[in-house]
């Protein structure tokens, strides 16, 4: 059967699959598997998808969408798996704004429930079954350079990570560094490695890249990390003074965070490390949460340096680096790249 979707989600956005799909009615219920799907209903709060352009559209009742197969386990989102057994005439639902789709386990009451969608099938090439892993970066090799690192982590979901990132990328751009990005964990969706590229970033790879629709539940997200930083230069075409990583979530939680910053090998790429905090008791844990994992914090962010309040208390008590990324980017930037480039004299400013 063939269908032409009136919405490709950004989640197959690496496929290519073109303006008219293939599918079949037999289904594997697996992660990263491509679905065609039609919604039930249209909704006010949460209502739209990203394209594969990048462009938010508002999903109306009776759109077929094409998505794919993943896991969400969102603080503050929804939470959802991959059924064990998926049939068409199935009702899911669409977890993210990038077109992931299973099963919602558990709402959040500030977005609703989560938009039902029937399922009509799997999409299929050359007679098999589609799947995000299809169109994956080819494995990096081991020895590839990972240029100095600047890791952006948070304490949770909106604490200002992605702003943070956006800042250092367009802040060292302007000072003369080939800098690019990286989003290393969370759920699939185009829009910060878009943003990060609008900030001037020479190349931007995501876990997505990797044929991830979701970084949820992953036993070990270190080895998929390593080989997005390792593929970051051959994707830019130019050697690179240095990436910022983004990891999405928050260092506690389900996304493979603490996985990755727990690697050693990853450990040792680090050059300056920032934290988001939302608050001054999310600065406190955060910290000693790091240091007793073996890793330091050069300067928190976000709403805990909202005032002077907050960034005394950040200076004073916890001996760290204070700045806020949204009034004044100017001084943020300045005060990562000397924790990340003063001493090694690579400074270009």
């Amino acid at each position: 059967m063939k269908v032409r979707p009136h919405k490709m989600t950004s989640v197959v956005g690496r496929l290519a699959l073109g303006p008219e799909v293939t599918y079949t009615r037999r289904i594997e219920a697996k992660s990263g598997q491509v679905l065609v799907v039609r919604a039930l209903e249209e909704k006010r709060v949460y209502d739209q998808v990203e394209l594969t352009t990048g462009r938010m559209a508002h999903v109306g009742k009776g759109d077929v969408l094409v998505g794919a197969l993943g896991r969400r386990d969102a603080l503050r989102g929804f939470v959802g798996r991959v059924p064990e057994r998926i049939q068409a005439g199935d009702t899911i639902h669409l977890l993210n704004l990038g077109g992931v789709l299973g099963e919602a386990v558990s709402e959040n009451r500030d977005v609703g429930h989560p938009l039902r969608v029937e399922v009509l099938g799997m999409v299929t090439r050359d007679g098999s079954g589609v799947n995000l892993m299809d169109a994956a970066l080819d494995e990096a090799p081991a020895g590839a350079r990972v240029p100095p690192l600047i890791v952006v982590s948070g304490t949770c979901m909106n604490s200002g990570k992605t702003v943070a990132a956006c800042e250092l990328i367009a802040g060292l751009s302007q000072r003369g560094y080939a800098v690019g990005g990286a989003k290393l964990t969370g759920v699939a969706a185009a829009r910060d490695p878009l943003n990060m590229g609008d900030h001037g970033a020479r190349a931007v790879l995501s876990f997505q890249d990797c044929g991830l629709p979701s970084t949820a539940a992953q036993e070990d997200m270190a080895p998929i990390a390593k080989q997005v930083l390792r593929s970051l230069e051959a994707e830019a075409g130019e050697d690179l003074d240095v990436i910022v990583a983004e990891m999405g979530d928050g260092i506690i939680g389900k996304y493979g965070v603490d996985t990755i910053l727990r690697d050693q090998e990853f450990q040792g790429w680090i050059q300056a490390h920032v934290l988001a905090a939302n608050d001054l008791v999310a600065a406190w844990g955060g910290v000693r949460w790091l240091e007793e994992n073996g890793l330091g914090v050069d300067v928190i962010v976000g709403p805990a340096t909202d005032n002077q309040v907050g960034m005394r208390y950040v200076r004073d008590e916890l001996g760290v680096g204070a700045s806020n990324a949204r009034t004044d980017a100017a001084a943020f930037v300045s005060l990562v790249e000397e924790a990340a480039f003063a001493r090694s004299g690579a400074r270009r400013s």
